[in-house]
């Protein structure tokens, strides 16, 4: 994030403009990985740029402009400067991930209560709302009840942010589906406009920020076919030997799953918009 130069203020936007640019660096277990996946940061910017289009008439977006220097074209964007909600909105339709994990203990997610028996991978009778608060750097966000974000931040602001995350989550899903893949789950930013309004932010349904799976090969009961970062993490926790719960840095990313995981996010991007990547 680079700040410019103050902007002519306007009514609707007020002043403040960031450069946000999109690198090809990559994290996993709160770590960012000396490995560097090719094109990344102009995945999740095109990607972004798409989703905000089909997502606009549901609530504004920061983005103020793509006219940006040439070191960085096709991989950065101009954007509001917005007072952030510091809340990660995530929605899931599906159970899986942290969500799986903590049903197995308590039947629950985020204190939601699910039916009994689901199985990782399951569909959700209907999608829910589990935010998490964010953490310093280099600690983990934390999952946290409805109940604690209001506490935080109000009851209308949380009531606000339930409502718009799970109208975009269902808007995409749709879109999603439609294409074959599955929007497993998915996190949102927001922040605030001087006028109060509230805007969506940072990137939107990416490989980075959600599970994409492959509708055609889904089967409920383990870890499933995806286009997303999950397949960085499965070989850093399951093949690569390193315990992420010490000390010692990740390993380097050998070039096999530099390429496949281009290729998952490449695939993801054409999936889902139908555009070609070149």
């Amino acid at each position: 994030m680079y700040a410019l130069p103050d902007a002519e203020p306007s009514e609707e936007r007020g002043t403040g403009r960031f450069l946000m640019v999109a690198t090809d660096s990559i994290s996993a277990f709160d770590h960012v990985l000396s490995s560097m996946i090719m094109d990344k940061g102009a995945v999740l910017t095109r990607m972004s740029l798409w989703w905000f289009d089909q997502l606009g008439d549901i609530v504004p977006n920061h983005v103020v402009s793509t006219d940006v220097p040439p070191p960085v074209s096709g991989r950065a964007v101009v954007t509001e400067r917005l007072e952030m909600i510091p809340v990660e909105c995530v929605v899931r339709g599906y159970l899986t991930g942290s969500g799986w994990a903590e049903y197995k203990k308590s039947g629950t997610v985020t204190g939601i209560e699910l039916p009994a028996g689901l199985r990782d991978g399951d569909r959700l009778p209907e999608p829910i709302f589990t935010p998490a608060i964010k953490a310093e750097l280099g600690e983990h966000d934390e999952n946290v009840p409805f109940e604690t974000i209001v506490a935080l931040h109000g009851a209308d602001t949380a009531e606000e942010l339930r409502r718009l995350s799970l109208a975009l989550y269902s808007r995409a899903e749709g879109i999603a589906r439609e294409r074959g893949v599955i929007l497993a789950d998915t996190k949102f930013e927001f922040g605030r406009r001087p006028d109060g309004t509230i805007v969506l932010a940072d990137e939107v349904l990416t490989p980075d920020s959600s599970r994409f799976w492959d509708a055609e090969r889904w089967h409920p009961g383990g870890a499933q076919p995806s286009f997303d970062k999950q397949f960085v993490r499965d070989y850093l926790a399951e093949e690569s030997g390193w315990n992420s719960d010490s000390d010692v840095p990740p390993p380097a990313l050998p070039a096999s799953v530099v390429a496949a995981t281009r290729d998952r996010y490449v695939e993801a991007y054409t999936r889902l918009t139908g555009l070609p990547f070149n």
